[in-house]
């Protein structure tokens, strides 16, 4: 069970950040010590924290996530398995892949006690938010030492 700050970002997301970064240019969140979730979640509904805000598939970060971790993020949320070079940062950093169960997203939508838009409004459901997470079960996919469930 996962509790505390995560950042969401999907692909879009990730492509602006990583141009950021190569840029030299401030990003909108602290990337060191904390984590990211692959998600995008469908647009709000009234009287809710969230709607449905389900997991994407990882691997489609693959390009991105090495420069994160080397840049101190934890850990991330996805689904799915990622390349060798992302289990090899993975490592090197220390740092924890979580696997969020596809097709859950209602579920963890009820775990999310927060919600703030923090940059990219203009991607709408692809924009980075500041989730609180409370309790949210998921799965270590591929723990610091690089051992991975989809190995098995």
């Amino acid at each position: 069970m996962l509790s505390g700050t995560v950042y969401t970002a999907r692909d879009a997301a990730h492509a602006r950040l990583y141009s950021m970064i190569q840029n030299g240019e401030p990003v909108p969140f602290e990337i060191a010590r904390t984590g990211i979730y692959y998600a995008g979640p469908c647009p709000d509904m009234p009287g809710r924290v969230i709607n449905s805000c389900g997991p994407t598939t990882s691997s489609r970060m693959n390009a991105y996530a090495p420069e994160l971790y080397d840049l101190g993020l934890h850990f991330v949320v996805g689904k799915g398995p990622v390349s060798q070079e992302v289990r090899d940062a993975i490592v090197r950093n220390n740092a924890v892949y979580f696997a969020a169960v596809g097709g859950a997203g209602a579920l963890i939508a009820s775990h999310i006690t927060a919600a703030e838009d923090v940059a990219f409004a203009d991607l709408g459901a692809e924009a980075i938010r500041r989730l609180t997470f409370e309790r949210v079960p998921l799965i270590v996919a591929i723990d610091s030492q690089g051992n991975s469930v989809y190995d098995r």
